[in-house]
């Protein structure tokens, strides 16, 4: 089990790493052995994400979710295929911390009398400006 937080814990039968060759460091490594990790979670059918977990996930996730609900996350920065696992994963993990949180519910305000005064001021100058600018008809023009 991969512990996310205290409410959330991810089997680790539920992700799928696929490995495949890299480009970047590893000298003439990087041409026979797949140190890059794919990995692949179905967030859609998990049973270990609540299911507002799941939709803050996927707003989250972008273009890495799929139509079909699964979340690919790419790691090819270190090495070894051990570092890329682990980055995939610590990854993911983070992504779902980030989705747990619940976001502040936004309370509506009223601006203050002051701005509001402050504010159709400034839209009387500058609409003063414009009218002085325009281009004026008369015996001259």
């Amino acid at each position: 089990m991969i512990q996310v937080n205290e409410a959330i814990a991810i089997d680790e039968g539920e992700l799928q790493l696929d490995f495949v060759r890299a480009s970047g460091p590893g000298g003439q490594n990087v041409n026979k052995v797949n140190t890059a990790v794919q990995l692949r979670f179905n967030v859609r059918e998990s049973g270990s994400l609540p299911e507002e977990v799941k939709h803050r996930l996927a707003r989250l996730a972008g273009r890495r979710m799929t139509e079909e609900g699964i979340l690919i996350l790419d790691a090819r920065d270190q090495r070894t295929q051990e570092q890329n696992r682990q980055e995939a994963v610590d990854r993911l993990v983070e992504l779902i911390r980030q989705a747990a949180e619940r976001p502040k519910v936004r309370k509506r305000t009223r601006p203050t009398a002051e701005s509001r005064r402050r504010r159709l001021e400034t839209k009387r100058k500058r609409g003063e400006n414009k009218r002085l600018r325009r281009y004026q008809t008369g015996e001259n023009g």
